[in-house]
């Protein structure tokens, strides 16, 4: 049986989805957006584990997904919605 590709941690699912009303099965379409786009967490990455962003388009908004890679699968801590009024800023 092949490794799957992402880690979901199920006690931490049914907080999540509560709270931003994105389950982990839904952010993993942000990865599938032939635009999504991988930033860096510069803000919560440590020496011992980088973090990143992965924005990308899943049904009619753009999901931004928080996530690390561990042992060659991702690991998402959260998703949310971008909402009327967000914007990124780059400098």
């Amino acid at each position: 049986m092949p490794t799957p590709l992402f880690v979901v941690y199920c006690n931490k699912l049914r907080c999540r989805v509560k709270a931003v009303g994105v389950s982990f099965a839904v952010a993993q379409y942000a990865f599938a957006d032939p635009n999504r786009v991988i930033l860096a967490d510069v803000t919560h990455s440590t020496e011992s584990e980088e973090r990143f962003f992965c924005l990308g388009k899943v049904g009619d908004g753009i999901l931004t997904v928080r996530f690390t890679y561990r042992e060659e699968r991702i690991r998402i801590f959260g998703a949310g919605y971008w909402r009327k009024g967000n914007y990124l800023s780059c400098i």
